[in-house]
């Protein structure tokens, strides 16, 4: 199944000692490795081990050590491919789990630079069963709440890849790197056909939701530190774990017009619209979405790629970021790009539909902040859920029950911004949580209106009457206790001040909407963060239990 040798000798491979240099600050890297000595009793594998010590200057096919990566102390393993294709065995894999146990005590995060054909054929079943425990030692520092990061080299495969390379909550490749379970020459011999080129190639997993990015060893000390400077901000260490809620923040189902302490203007204010009026600016294609939200209000931006395991779904946007300062997991539903939206026809401008594969991933979204006890904040935008073949038979019902299931549950603190559009299931599996907080124009409704009116009047003529008794609007939403506050919008076409760069006339240039409202995001998932979670977890199931019933 594994290979211990070269896919491609020609290919170019960067050693595990230059990486590290390359990625840690200079003279921070301090190595953990304690001497292994050699004790096979194969004369042929000593002799390759010599050989492999005397190539490489290591006495086994791992380093472990730490470092820091922009100040910051990092636990580092990385494979050696120069030391027999950088294959595991028992002494390698030892070594892999004293290092992740280390990282773990420590409370170090933890980046992991493979580059291995598998395991070490050399010692057969017993190294195999190697990855067993690493992955359990992975899977214990993840539970720890510490952020685990693995860089895919070239080339990683076999057993590598299928355990301790593809637990990363962020998961990068080397440009061109060789990655896949089987290896291509292997494939070949057991199977006398070449792989088809190309499948897998770092680019081809990126595209196929299977890594996050691909970067070069100079990238890789920006993007580690980035996704750190969130991935690490949201532990207990940097809550107090008091209950209550700080002075002046106002609680669920407050009203929405006392205003933000210290974010003047942002509560609404102004005349209610009406439900046509709000649907018909939500789908205005120069409105800003999710990635104008995360431009003007957010920093540390790291994008992640689809579910991680192979899907990808373009109505699905999910990062790590800061927004207005407080670190969190962010997913929400993607508009595209603008140049996008204005080139749709009039069936189209409702907006991009989101299929299973973008509801996965948002759950792997979900995963990462209940492990690292980071705010989830999704972001509601949405025409409604794929109708089609494909995702009828990818699951698309199955998969929204287990988003609310899973959302509704998540120990992490959750705050929901209704931003524009919210039709349907789609709109509904993001929805759930402790605080939701709607811009003025956005709505919720359990189809576009457009269907409601066909379904009671045979005829789509009637979806304005339909959204208006249906009580779809922001208004209408917080006087039943599903959203907790509204913020008011610029005025349709509202000139910018002198400040204003090209989104002006717009909501997101519009006297400084979009900052000031990531403003607001950050100090709500602060605030609950400071709240108790037994506490916090309460209130939640609570208000969903309540909504429909009255006081």
């Amino acid at each position: 199944m594994d290979a211990s040798s070269p896919a491609d000798a020609s290919s170019p491979r960067t050693p595990a000692l230059d990486l590290i240099g390359a990625v840690v600050d200079p003279g921070s890297w301090h190595c953990w490795d304690e001497p292994v000595g050699i004790t096979t009793d194969d004369p042929a594998y000593r002799a390759d081990l010599i050989a492999a010590r005397e190539r490489t200057g290591l006495d086994e096919s791992v380093v472990t050590g730490e470092g820091r990566v922009r100040g910051r102390r990092v636990a580092v393993v990385a494979c050696e491919f120069r030391f027999l294709a950088g294959s595991i065995g028992v002494a390698a894999g030892e070594r892999l789990v004293r290092a992740v146990e280390r990282a773990t005590a420590e409370r170090l995060p933890l980046l992991a630079a493979p580059a291995s054909g598998g395991t070490r054929m050399q010692e057969g079943t017993v190294a195999f069963l190697q990855m067993v425990k690493v992955a359990a030692a992975i899977t214990d520092h993840k539970a720890a709440g510490l952020p685990y990061l693995v860089h895919l080299r070239h080339p990683t495969t076999g057993g590598v890849l299928a355990s301790w390379g593809s637990l990363g909550h962020l998961t990068s490749a080397e440009p061109g790197a060789l990655i896949g379970f089987l290896g291509p020459r292997v494939h070949e011999a057991l199977y006398g056909e070449e792989f088809p080129p190309g499948v897998q190639l770092a680019e081809n997993l990126l595209a196929n939701g299977l890594v996050d990015a691909v970067l070069t060893a100079g990238q890789l000390p920006g993007t580690v530190a980035r996704a750190l400077a969130v991935l690490c901000g949201g532990g207990a260490g940097e809550r107090d774990g008091r209950g209550g809620r700080p002075p002046g923040r106002p609680g669920p189902g407050a009203s929405a017009t006392g205003g933000i302490p210290g974010i003047p203007g942002i509560a609404a204010a102004g005349p209610v619209p009406s439900a046509a009026e709000s649907i018909r600016r939500s789908r205005d294609p120069e409105r800003p979405g999710v990635r104008e939200l995360l431009d003007a209000a957010a920093g540390d931006v790291t994008l992640l790629s689809g579910t991680g395991a192979g899907e990808r779904d373009p109505g699905l946007l999910l990062a790590l970021a800061r927004v207005g300062g407080t670190p969190c997991v962010v997913l929400g539903h993607d508009r595209g790009s603008r140049h996008d939206r204005g080139s749709r026809t009039a069936g189209q401008a409702l907006g991009q539909a989101l299929g299973p594969a973008g509801l996965r991933a948002a759950r792997r979204g979900m995963r990462i902040a209940a492990e690292l006890g980071l705010p989830l904040l999704t972001v509601v935008d949405t025409a409604g859920a794929a109708l089609s073949r494909e995702a009828e038979e990818g699951g698309l019902a199955g998969e929204i029950a287990r988003c609310l299931a899973d959302l509704v549950t998540l120990p992490a603190p959750t705050l929901c911004l209704l931003l524009g559009q919210g039709a349907g299931g789609a709109a509904l599996a993001l929805l759930p949580a402790d605080r939701v907080v709607a811009a003025r124009h956005a709505w919720l409704s359990p189809l576009p209106p457009e269907g409601a009116s066909a379904i009671l009047y045979r005829t789509t003529d009637r979806a304005d009457e339909i959204a208006a008794r249906q009580g779809v609007r922001s208004a209408d939403l917080l006087a039943h206790g599903i959203v907790d506050l509204v913020v008011e919008e610029p005025e349709a076409g509202a000139k910018a001040g002198p400040e204003a760069g090209p989104e002006a006339g717009t909501v997101g240039g519009t006297d400084g909407f979009l900052p000031r409202l990531g403003a607001l995001l950050g100090a709500e998932m602060a605030a609950l963060g400071a709240r108790e979670q037994g506490e916090r977890l309460a209130d939640r199931r609570a208000r969903y239990r309540r909504i429909g019933l009255g006081s």
